[in-house]
């Protein structure tokens, strides 16, 4: 794959690339409607698959938050034409990495040394490049280690790249103004302590240790003396990301065996830890030679609060769901319905919620769930796409804690669903008296 020289760094240059790149969109808009002048029935498929390419250029370029949101947006199935989420699905594993010399000068700045100076080995073509930095292997004293870098001004242009990133999701995501801003402002809060390294070595050290006696799920060593706050040491993890894996065609035993290590990371921590890995995407995972779930990033995690805990998973686990009254209570404490509603419109939500979190709550349901059904995750996005396109849905609902909770869950499935596996889902439940959340 081709190296990566330069980053744009300054607003203004990051400016000028977001500029050009609407530019490009609207001449790929001419171009579709000049055509559709002589075919009436071109369908848009052309001018997607034109607009993803020309986006995901401008971004994987930009690096940073910018591609972050396409990473985001890539593991939402159901709310982009498919030809975006092929193409953004790149930056879950090969966005294009940086070059040589600007990963030493990268590294010279935080460590004040070169690679070199510090390993006795130090491999300057990255094994894995994504949103936030890319990885190096590297060896010190018989070790081999993994090297994360955080990509030049990555941290320092979150909110200006928001803001400019805010008209293209506008157009995707089709979400009202509000809704969209308390999506950009979550998204912002997870960023900056995403690129905030000295954090997630800590909380990779916590989280490590509070999993660590889950069947199944390995954990690297890290090493807080050779990182910073731009660059993380770790152990190196061998093994296949999820796509690998499932290209050697593994059993069903081995299918089974990783899903259900995938559900008991997840779900031990929301229900034990109240905070949880909320980057679900198959990048952050290797399936180890041992036939291990191996995660490798804490970057991204969520802290749930009481006030959202209790109601949400009273919901999905309990029979509140049977009882009117109960939902409709613990939809208010939820925002999802407001208090200005009128009782119409209290019925209408309470009857869409309602069908959404049953369907949201299957595997829940029982002790055990099949992911290889296609049929439960048709109706989550079939009902996903319904609800997208209905004007009540237009206005902000919900608190802010969904935006990341369902990203994670719905992540979770969709691994799930490409391991076709087979998962008991008792083994870590809701607990719904009170007792004290994980502070990471």
């Amino acid at each position: 794959m081709k190296t990566q020289k330069s980053i744009p760094t300054t607003k203004v240059e990051r400016s000028a690339k977001f500029v050009k790149t609407g530019i490009q969109i609207g001449g790929n808009y001419i171009k579709h409607y000049s055509k559709k002048l002589f075919n009436p029935e071109l369908d848009r498929e052309q001018l997607n698959e034109d607009n993803a390419t020309d986006i995901y250029k401008s971004l994987s370029e930009l690096k940073g938050s910018a591609l972050k949101i396409a990473q985001m947006l890539s593991m939402d199935k159901n709310i982009l034409p498919k030809s975006y989420v092929d193409k953004f699905t790149q930056s879950q594993y090969n966005a294009p990495p940086l070059s040589g010399p600007l990963i030493v000068r990268t590294f010279t700045k935080n460590f004040g040394k070169t690679p070199e100076q510090i390993f006795d080995t130090f491999n300057l073509s990255s094994s894995n490049a994504a949103s936030i930095g890319q990885v190096h292997q590297a060896g010190l004293h018989g070790k081999k280690l993994a090297v994360k870098i955080q990509y030049p001004g990555v941290g320092d242009s979150i909110s200006s790249d928001l803001k400019l990133v805010k008209p293209f999701a506008f157009r995707l995501l089709g979400m009202s103004e509000r809704e969209l801003n308390v999506y950009i402002k979550e998204v912002e809060e997870r960023l900056l302590e995403e690129t905030d390294y000295e954090l997630e070595v800590r909380r990779s050290i916590q989280f490590s240790e509070a999993c660590k006696d889950l069947d199944h799920v390995v954990f690297p060593n890290y090493y807080p003396e050779l990182s910073g706050k731009r660059i993380i040491t770790m152990d190196w993890i061998e093994g296949l990301h999820l796509k690998e894996f499932l290209q050697t065609n593994p059993a069903q035993e081995l299918r089974n065996k990783i899903g259900q290590a995938l559900w008991d990371f997840y779900n031990f921590q929301q229900h034990k830890l109240k905070a949880v890995h909320a980057d679900p995407h198959p990048g952050n995972f290797m399936i180890t030679p041992e036939e291990n779930l191996g995660v490798i990033d804490f970057g991204c995690i969520k802290e749930m609060p009481d006030d959202f805990y209790y109601p949400f998973f009273a919901l999905i686990s309990t029979d509140v769901i049977n009882d009117k009254n109960k939902t409709i209570d613990a939809f208010r404490k939820l925002e999802m319905i407001h208090s200005d509603d009128t009782p119409e419109q209290v019925e209408f939500y309470y009857k869409s919620y309602r069908e959404m979190i049953s369907l949201f709550a299957k595997p829940y349901t029982s002790s055990t769930f099949d992911f290889s059904k296609p049929d439960f995750f048709e109706q989550l996005y079939s009902y996903g796409e319904k609800i997208s396109k209905m004007p009540e849905f237009k206005q902000a609902r919900g608190v802010k804690h969904f935006i990341y909770v369902n990203r994670t869950n719905f992540g979770l499935y969709t691994m799930l669903h490409e391991l076709k596996a087979t998962v008991k889902t008792d083994t870590f439940k809701p607990h719904l008296e009170s007792r004290p959340s994980f502070k990471a």
